[in-house]
C-alpha cells in the first residue's frame, strides 16, 4: 500500500506543477504586471510609483526568459516570474496581496474559521439527512413514496443554489425575521444567529442531488444476492437496510464524502458573498474581482493540494471500509 501512496503522491506533485503552470498562463494571458500595478496604486500615479510597486511585488522580471543574462547562464531562466511563481508556491511563501498589500497567510488564517463554521455544519447536516432519507425512500422502493421522492429530488436539483439563497433571505430573513439576512460576528454567543440561515439553506440545497445519488446506491445494493439471502433467513427490512445495505454501500459513500472535504476548507463562494461571511470563499471572489493574482494563485494552489490529498485518502479508506480491496 505504501508504494501505491508514494506513487500517487508523485503523480499528485506533477499535477500540482501543471495546475500552477496553467494558472500562470491563464492569468498573464488576460493581464500583465503593469495592469496589476495600475489597479493597485491608481491610474494617476507616476511611472516611478509603478516601477517601485512592481519591484516590491516581484513583477519587474520577464515572464519566462531573462535576456539580461547570457544564454549559458541558469539565471536566465531562474530569475523570471515563472520561476519565482513556482518557488513561492512550493515553499508556501504566499507573499502579500496585490490589492491591499496585506500578508496572504494572515488573511488565510482569518478566513479559515468563518469558512469552516459555515461549511462543516452544511456538510455534516446534509450527509446525515440525505443518507437517512435515502434509506427511508429505498425502504419504500417501487411505491408512490419512492416515485414522489424522485420527482422532488429532480425538481430540487433543477433549482439553482442562488435561488435558494434569495428565497431564504426573503422568507426567513426579511418576512419572518428569524435570523439576520447577512453579516458575521466572531462572538460565540451570537455567531450562530448569523450562520443559522446560510447553514439551513446549504443543507436544503444539497438534499436533492445527494438523496438521488444515495438512493441509487442503496437500490443497487438491495438487489444483491446477499440481500435476498438475508431476507430469506427472516431478516426484517429495517434491519436489512441499516445493517447490510448501508454497510456494503460505504465505498461510494466514502468517495463522495472524502472528495467533498477539500471544499470545506476553501469555503463557499456564493454563500459567503451573499451572507457577508468573511471566509476563504469571499476572499477568492475578492481576488478575482480585484485582479489579485497573488491571492488567487494561493487559493487555487491550496485547493489543488487538498483535492489531490482527498483522492489519495479516498483510496486508503477503501481498504479500511472493505478488507477485500487491495491497492496495487
Amino acid at each position: 500500500m505504501w508504494a501505491y501512496v508514494v506513487r500517487r503522491l508523485l503523480y499528485g506533485f506533477i499535477t500540482v506543477l501543471g495546475v500552477l503552470f496553467l494558472l500562470f498562463l491563464l492569468f498573464f494571458t488576460v493581464a500583465n504586471p503593469e495592469d496589476i500595478a495600475r489597479k493597485a496604486v491608481g491610474e494617476k500615479a507616476s511611472p516611478e510609483v509603478y516601477a517601485q510597486w512592481l519591484e516590491n511585488h516581484g513583477y519587474d522580471r520577464p515572464l519566462f526568459v531573462n535576456p539580461e543574462y547570457p544564454t549559458s547562464s541558469l539565471a536566465r531562466y531562474t530569475d523570471t516570474l515563472l520561476a519565482s511563481h513556482y518557488h513561492d508556491m512550493l515553499t508556501f511563501d504566499f507573499g502579500r496581496s496585490d490589492a491591499d498589500d496585506t500578508p496572504i497567510s494572515a488573511r488565510l488564517r482569518e478566513g479559515a474559521l468563518p469558512s469552516l463554521l459555515l461549511t462543516f455544519p452544511v456538510f455534516l447536516g446534509g450527509l446525515l439527512f440525505s443518507i437517512a432519507l435515502s434509506l427511508l425512500i429505498a425502504l419504500f422502493r417501487d411505491t408512490y413514496i419512492d416515485r414522489m421522492a424522485v420527482v422532488l429530488c429532480v425538481a430540487a436539483m433543477s433549482i439553482a443554489t442562488l435561488l435558494y439563497i434569495i428565497f431564504g433571505q426573503f422568507l426567513i430573513g426579511k418576512v419572518l425575521r428569524w435570523f439576520p439576512i447577512s453579516g458575521f460576528s466572531g462572538d460565540p454567543a451570537v455567531v450562530w444567529r448569523f450562520l443559522a440561515l446560510p447553514v439551513m439553506i446549504g443543507i436544503l440545497a444539497s438534499l436533492g442531488p445527494d438523496i438521488r445519488f444515495y438512493r441509487t446506491i442503496f437500490l443497487e445494493e438491495a438487489h444483491r444476492d446477499y440481500v435476498r439471502t438475508a431476507r430469506a433467513k427472516g431478516c426484517g427490512e429495517g434491519s436489512l437496510m441499516a445493517n447490510h445495505i448501508l454497510r456494503n454501500a460505504m465505498l461510494p459513500i466514502l468517495t463522495r464524502v472524502v472528495t467533498t472535504i477539500p471544499f470545506l476548507f476553501v469555503g463557499s463562494l456564493l454563500s459567503e458573498n451573499f451572507f457577508g461571511i468573511p471566509g476563504l470563499g469571499a476572499l477568492t471572489v475578492e481576488a478575482i474581482n480585484g485582479n489579485d493574482f497573488s491571492t488567487l494563485r494561493t487559493m487555487v494552489y491550496i485547493g489543488a493540494l487538498l483535492f489531490i490529498g482527498a483522492q489519495i485518502l479516498t483510496d486508503v479508506t477503501y481498504t479500511i471500509a472493505d478488507p477485500r480491496v487491495r491497492l496495487g
